[in-house]
């Protein structure tokens, strides 16, 4: 049996207790439904290997191949991950296309008596539901930006607002990154279709009658894409802005890139492609600072001399427009606990 799905929003709220991920490992790292578990019917290799023979043999061994290996796999899920269920259980089966690796499997499920059933088209189907949510509708959301300069503890401050009842989507959070010159963070960045998908579940539980807080971004975080609907309805929101002293900011943002601080090498490599850009001299003045461990001093600097320049030009080509300015004196807990607070409650009453 198998289970159409028009919208993002029907597929995300399938109702099954179990949705079943049987293409490769690749394939599942790639991207998947959220929520699947990973029981792959192929492995990376068998899967690169029946193609092969596929497309340089003949496609009736290559298929004859695939069932042995499909089936027996398939019983080893049975066997192992998947004995505990009861009678009851309804599993939700995708794979590629809905072919093949899904409908044997989810054959093989029925035949045991579990009310199993398969997604129709697969996961090809998922991620067109994703990509007419994120590239061609528009998103029916209200976004407001949360804009400052580098180092005003925007990023740090979305779990306070959202705890305080705003809904917030953390972008940086979801694309593993700080979204600057040094916002590489460790385990590097998930795929675009990754994100994409966490960023429609995540937008997918948020209520289109309030405002949504997202911080200022440009187009591209890392090396992820902003989808064009989201962007768009960037582009229009309004912004509040917040503003800390120089020293505050330095102090945070000490902290805040504490593991790339902590690595001069990597930190003078990141730091060399600015030469061309701002000169030689700031860069040799950096680099003595990370020599002598004059951490603060090259926050301080990389802030005023790299950061905020890049801020003040951008803010001038775009002109947002500005709800409202919270300033705050400092950036530590207190601090910002305080300025979560005064925030949290103009975002509630404003009208956007």
């Amino acid at each position: 049996m198998t289970r159409a799905f028009s919208s993002l929003t029907d597929m995300l709220n399938h109702g099954f207790d179990t949705v079943i991920d049987v293409r490769s490992p690749d394939e599942f790292a790639e991207d998947h439904v959220p929520g699947a578990i990973s029981l792959p019917v192929l492995d990376n290799e068998e899967r690169a290997r029946v193609g092969t023979i596929y497309k340089q043999e003949s496609p009736f061994l290559a298929r004859k191949l695939g069932a042995a290996l499909v089936f027996r796999n398939a019983a080893a899920h049975i066997e192992g991950p998947l004995a505990h269920h009861e009678g009851g259980w309804r599993p939700l089966v995708y794979c590629w296309r809905g072919g093949q690796r899904s409908g044997s499997f989810g054959w093989m499920l029925q035949q045991i008596g579990w009310r199993a059933e398969v997604v129709q088209g697969g996961y090809k189907t998922y991620r067109r539901l994703v990509t007419k949510a994120l590239y061609e509708d528009p998103l029916p959301h209200r976004f407001v930006q949360l804009g400052g300069y580098t180092g005003t503890a925007k990023t740090a401050l979305l779990p306070r607002l959202a705890a305080r009842g705003v809904q917030v989507i953390d972008l940086e959070g979801l694309a593993r990154h700080r979204g600057s010159l040094l916002g590489d963070m460790p385990g590097g960045q998930p795929s675009q279709k990754w994100f994409e998908t966490c960023l429609a579940q995540a937008l997918s539980q948020l209520d289109p009658e309030r405002p949504v807080l997202v911080e200022a971004e440009s187009s591209k975080v890392g090396q992820i894409l902003l989808p064009p609907s989201l962007w768009e309805g960037m582009k229009q929101a309004p912004w509040i802005e917040v503003a800390a002293p120089l020293e505050a900011r330095a102090v945070y943002l000490d902290a805040a890139y504490d593991d790339i601080l902590s690595d001069a090498e990597r930190l003078k490599g990141q730091l060399a492609p600015l030469r061309y850009h701002r000169g030689h001299a700031l860069i040799d003045a950096w680099e003595g600072m990370i020599d002598a461990g004059e951490r603060i001093a090259l926050c301080r600097s990389l802030a005023e001399d790299h950061y905020d320049p890049a801020y003040e030009k951008s803010m001038s080509a775009m002109t947002p427009r500005v709800l409202q300015r919270f300033e705050t004196p400092t950036l530590d807990e207190p601090g910002l606990d305080a300025l979560a607070d005064r925030i949290a409650g103009a975002v509630q009453t404003m009208e956007i």
